[in-house]
Formats: structure tokens, C-alpha cells, sequence
């Protein structure tokens, strides 16, 4: 991106039966304010309802690109689809619900737009206002934020977050894997083994019960553990990433990887 381009930011919104809430909840998305320009790519992930019809209906009035995956894979691998098709130069993903806010993503632009960050983390926890926290999520995200901070050496106040704002070509650059809600796990133990400069802000949130259509459950948490340990301890460099832009990589890192690729 030269310094007469406007810069562009992808949102990947996979999809599996929001019928409900679908239409309010991506139109709130599109009418949102927003700093930079915006590309839109829904990723339905083989919904059984009337999902597939809504996103047809308003694709006739934005400029939506959607996915159709086949059979029903999960959020971490809807999410890789949609990436194969961002063109952005930041790259983000956003839950077709309304737990988060999308006004508050022109803040966490910010960081990205001075050159001041490579990833921003939205967080729920980071602030001071009277919202109150389902008590069996709120005590989950905490506990295993805090054995990610423990694994990975980046400090954070909400490790699962779903607003994780990133420069395109360090998210592309990773080589995911996750078929479910480890992709958020994944993502964030691989910015561990970078040098990427990464910031954390508060957010608005306002968490959904399962009645209303929640799908992470305490298998997921558990998963999670699992997830941690595999992606911060097992799972090298050279795995995580493939070409890696080198200003992401610490110095000792290059070296490596020079190596490996016989240079």
C-alpha cells in the first residue's frame, strides 16, 4: 500500500443457523461508521435454516462476497476459507450476533493506521464500566488468558476475544489449522513467536446465553487446554508460518529460517 491508497479492511463473518438475528445483526455491521473502506466476506458454514436465503437477499444491496462451505466444519475453518479470499490490508473477524459493537472498531483501527501496531486486540475485560459477565464464561476466557499469557509470554486481559484486528499479511502468512474455537488459541500463539507489535484495547460486550443461539461450550474450554500447549510448545516457527514477511521475525528467527530454506 503506497501513501496515495486508501487502506482497506477485510471482515470475515462465518455464519451457521443465525436466522434470528441474522439480518439485524449484519446490516448493524454494514451501517456502521467506519475510517477505512470495508470488504465483506460471509462464510456460511452449511446452515440449515433460513440463513443462506437472508445472506442472497442482502447481498442484492451490498457488495457481499460470500463462501458456501459444504458441510458444517466449524468457526476456525470458516474463518481460514474467508481468508483465502481477503484482499484487505487489515483483516479482521466478526460474529454475526450482537455480543460485540462495531462502532468500536474504528478505535482499534487506530493503532493499525499510525503504523503503531501490527495486531489489536479488543478486549472485554480491559476497562471500567458496570457490565455484567455470564459467570461460567467470564471465569473460563480468564483462566485460560491466563494460561496463554503464562505459555506464550504476551501479556493479555482476553485471549478469546473475537475482535482481533491484524495487518493482512502477517495473518496470511500463518499456516492455521483449527477447525473450531482453538483458532483463537492458534492465532494468538503464533503472534507469540513473532516480533509483531501488538496492542490491547476495552471494547463494548454483551454476552449471549445459549438459549439465544451461544454454540461455545465447556468442551470447547477444555479443547482449549489441549490447543494451548500444542500451538505455543509444540508447534515450531517454520510450521507456524509460511513466508513470513521478515520484518515480523526476530533476528535469531531469520537465521533459522534461512537455514531451513537453504539459503
Amino acid at each position: 500500500m503506497t501513501a496515495e491508497e486508501s487502506p482497506t479492511l477485510t471482515l470475515i463473518i462465518p455464519i451457521y443457523n443465525e436466522e434470528d438475528l441474522l439480518r439485524d445483526a449484519l446490516l448493524r455491521v454494514f451501517e456502521s461508521p467506519c475510517s477505512v473502506a470495508r470488504e465483506w466476506i460471509i462464510v456460511d458454514d452449511a446452515s440449515t435454516d433460513r440463513s443462506p436465503g437472508i445472506i442472497r437477499e442482502l447481498a442484492k444491496s451490498y457488495p457481499i462476497t460470500v463462501v458456501t462451505l459444504e458441510k458444517n466444519s466449524g468457526k476456525g475453518a470458516a474463518v481460514i476459507r474467508g481468508l483465502a479470499q481477503a484482499t484487505g490490508d487489515f483483516i479482521m473477524i466478526h460474529d454475526a450476533d450482537f455480543e460485540y459493537d462495531p462502532r468500536d472498531i474504528p478505535g482499534l483501527l487506530e493503532p493499525l493506521l499510525e503504523d503503531e501496531a501490527d495486531v489489536v486486540y479488543g478486549s472485554r475485560f480491559k476497562k471500567d464500566v458496570r457490565q455484567i459477565h455470564r459467570t461460567y464464561h467470564y471465569f473460563v476466557n480468564h483462566f485460560l488468558t491466563i494460561v496463554s499469557n503464562l505459555l506464550s509470554g504476551i501479556y493479555l486481559t482476553d485471549m478469546e476475544t473475537c475482535y482481533k484486528l491484524f495487518r493482512a499479511d502477517l495473518l496470511k502468512a500463518m499456516n492455521l489449522t483449527s477447525q473450531r474455537f482453538e483458532i483463537e488459541v492458534e492465532v494468538t500463539a503464533y503472534l507469540a513467536k513473532t516480533r509483531a507489535r501488538i496492542f490491547e484495547l476495552p471494547i463494548h460486550y454483551y454476552p449471549r446465553t445459549r438459549l439465544q443461539g451461544k454454540k461455545i461450550n465447556w468442551r470447547d474450554g477444555v479443547a482449549a487446554l489441549y490447543y494451548l500447549i500444542r500451538f505455543n510448545l509444540v508447534v515450531p516457527l517454520e510450521a507456524a508460518f509460511k513466508d513470513l514477511p521478515p520484518r515480523y521475525l526476530r533476528d535469531a528467527q531469520s537465521t533459522v529460517l534461512m537455514r531451513e530454506n537453504g539459503r
